[in-house]
């Protein structure tokens, strides 16, 4: 019987306890460390795990809605760009030559640059997502070397595409 009384008188105490501590530790989330941990339902969001909520870029116009838009309007004047050049023969244009290359280029950029956005995101591959957009970045700036180069000291876009298509 004495054992009895004894669990019985403990078991508030061992409940008033952990209510105690449980109401230490919210209050700690609430007050000294609001800054570093945020206390929500469910505990809280620990910085460096799972649990960190993904990163946004900061709002920007430029890649919003007009960098949506830029994309398509470069994507479709490739199409009387390419026309364009099948038609036109010699090196008498210039112009359209410099237009395709650089609207080639870029629009190939903007491609792989969106592939490596998404299959190598910085938060999963930290080292070979950097490397990978540098990579992408070099690879673009010597693609815009080499077609400059043909286009002033070699044939140029538009003759290669009519010797191609008449070969």
């Amino acid at each position: 019987m004495s054992s009895n009384l004894v669990l019985r008188s403990t078991l508030p105490r061992a409940l008033a306890r952990r209510m105690v501590a449980r109401s230490a530790i919210q209050a700690r989330y609430a007050t000294s460390e609001a800054t570093q941990m945020q206390y929500v339902p469910g505990g809280p969001i620990l910085q460096g795990t799972v649990n960190d909520p993904t990163s946004f870029p900061a709002p920007s116009r430029i890649h919003g809605s007009y960098h949506w838009a830029f994309e398509r309007l470069l994507s479709a004047s490739l199409v009387p760009l390419t026309a364009a050049a099948f038609f036109t023969t010699g090196s008498n244009y210039p112009v359209i030559d410099g237009l395709l290359g650089v609207s080639l280029i870029m629009h190939s950029h903007i491609g792989f640059d969106s592939m490596v956005v998404d299959y190598l995101h910085p938060r999963k591959f930290p080292v070979i997502g950097r490397v990978a957009t540098w990579a992408l970045r070099t690879a673009t700036v010597a693609t815009l070397v080499g077609v400059y180069q043909f286009n002033t000291n070699d044939i140029g876009l538009t003759e290669l595409i009519a010797k191609a298509w008449t070969a």
